[in-house]
Order: C-alpha cells, then structure tokens, then sequence
C-alpha cells in the first residue's frame, strides 16, 4: 500500500493497494452473479477505497457501506468518494469486526477482502459471528483471500506468504479453507462455492440458512 500523494501543497489522503488493479475484476465478475440487485452491501475492512469505489461504479443498484477499524484508511475510503463522486457509496464507518454492537444494524451481504489472513483468528469468528447477526436468509457473506485446503497450500508462494505473515506477528496467517467453512456452519452459513482467482487467492461465497450448529 503506498500513501496518498501532495496536491496543491496538501495531502492527498486517498492510499493506493496496487494489487486492487489485478483482482478487483475478477472479484466483481463473482460479485456480480452473487450479490442481490438491490440493497445495502456491507464491506469489512474496505482498506484503501479503491475496491468500494469500482464496485459501487459498477454495480450501481446496490448501496455500497464501506468500514474500516483503521482511521487512515476511513480518511483513504472519504477521499476517494469524494473525488470520485459515486453517488450509492457512502461515508466509511468506523468498524472493529471485535468490537460490539456494529454501528450499521442490518445489510444485505457482506464483502470482507484480504482481511482473516491479516488479523487474529478471533476477528474471523468475530466477522462471521457479526454478519450472521446483520443477514436474512438467503443472504451472502462473500470473503476473498489466500487459503490452505486439506492441510496444505494451494501454491508455493501461498506457503511462503504465510511463513511472512507469521513473522509479522505470531496470531496472523493464510488460514485453513475448512476451519472457515466450519466457523461459517456453526453461525448457520452454508459454503456455496470456491471460486479460484488471480495470483492463487479465492473467493469463497456462504448463503445464510437461518440455522446455527449446522
């Protein structure tokens, strides 16, 4: 991610992730054929804006509710609306997956990019555990990230990816495809489909069912 640039002797506050430029098509080709045509969609952890901004853009039905825990990246997220002008984004709100109750009280679905492999793996729980609160039947919880599956890497710089993560801090990590499907059960989430994306990553789509310990 790389900071916001000076315009006319000011800060820019909007932030840059360039990986958004390579996945954010594929991530809204998935994004398309999920989301319902119509209501609010809540996204976790939007970072620097630039996902929310392009699917507000493009999927001009829905109302588009960034958050971030970050206040940084909430500053990226306002900047970015505001120079983009997309009139069905809103404001960022200032959202902690671990932090009750959520300052939004109902959604549609819920989006979370590149978020469980950077935080502790109670923020998962924490998201799944929220988003099961805030979701009809029917509903999508949509995640998108790297992921092991039976136990082992889906590539080598999968592995190698996680070993870093692991050194930044002990309680981060690219985390098991079963152990999410399982949390997601457990908050009555039903695993609709793996869709496989650029540079080894997935996307991962759940359907609320209405029934928990499943």
């Amino acid at each position: 991610m790389s900071v916001g640039r000076e315009e006319n002797g000011a800060r820019d506050a909007r932030l840059h992730a360039p990986a958004t430029a390579r996945n954010r098509e594929p991530i809204l080709e998935v994004l398309r054929r999920t989301l319902p045509p119509r209501g609010v969609v809540l996204e976790i952890a939007s970072g620097t804006g630039e996902h929310a901004v392009h699917f507000a853009r493009n999927l001009s039905g829905v109302t588009w509710q960034p958050s971030d825990a970050d206040a940084p990246s909430r500053a990226s997220i306002a900047a970015w609306r505001a120079a983009e002008a997309v009139a069905n984004l809103r404001e960022p709100l200032d959202l902690d997956v671990c932090r009750e109750p959520w300052p939004i009280e109902s959604a549609d679905a819920v989006v979370c990019i590149n978020m469980i492999h950077i935080s502790p793996w109670e923020c998962t729980e924490a998201l799944v555990r929220g988003a099961a609160r805030l979701l009809d039947e029917g509903a999508p919880l949509v995640l998108y990230g790297p992921y092991h599956i039976g136990g082992m890497p889906t590539a080598p710089s999968n592995a190698a990816f996680d070993e870093s993560l692991r050194l930044r801090d002990p309680e981060w990590g690219v985390r098991h495809l079963e152990d999410v499907v399982r949390v997601a059960a457990s908050h009555g989430f039903s695993h609709e489909q793996t869709v496989p994306m650029p540079a080894n990553n997935l996307t991962v789509v759940f359907r609320r069912t209405g029934r928990a310990g499943g």
